[in-house]
């Protein structure tokens, strides 16, 4: 039995427009390399070949994995959302108690996770924390460093 995959909408179309990608332009792609590779004779030592081969696994990987995920998931609906508590598909402002730092998050399932563009999953041990809680708490949170208290600041959509 698989996992369900939470998504929000964009990562449902995300996923949705790189697996058509990969079906119709990567596996051409790929495909035309290893035939390219094939024609300089003995494959036995061509790294061309063996590289095309190695993305295609890759790729033909790839693709089942996104299958996989699509097939198992359950696409929040943000309109529905609601900005009492923190949740998947809220945006939350915390301030780090500590270094009086600010910082604002989207709360996404774990196949949209991206740290760098301040999407973090609600399986990562900030998300975790914040779940459920209201603007004005105070969440503990275990790091390598020790606990570290977030103020929840606000909630938005």
């Amino acid at each position: 039995m698989s996992e369900k995959v939470i998504l929000t909408k964009e990562g449902l179309k995300n996923l949705e427009e790189e697996l058509e990608y990969l079906r119709s332009n990567k596996r051409k792609e790929v495909a035309k390399r290893i035939k390219q590779a094939l024609e300089f004779g003995d494959i036995s030592e061509n790294s061309e070949y063996d590289d095309a081969k190695n993305e295609q696994a890759f790729v033909e990987g790839r693709i089942k994995e996104i299958e996989r995920m699509l097939k198992n998931a359950e696409v929040i609906n943000e309109d529905e959302v609601k900005t009492t508590e923190v949740n998947i598909g809220t945006i939350v402002t915390i301030k780090d108690l500590e270094t009086e730092e600010e910082n604002t998050y989207k709360l996404v399932g774990t196949t949209e996770a991206d740290p760098l563009n301040s999407k973090i999953s609600n399986a990562s041990p900030v998300g975790k924390a914040l779940i459920g809680h209201k603007v004005g708490e105070v969440v503990e949170v275990e790091a390598p460093v020790g606990k570290i208290k977030y103020k929840i600041l606000g909630i938005k959509k």
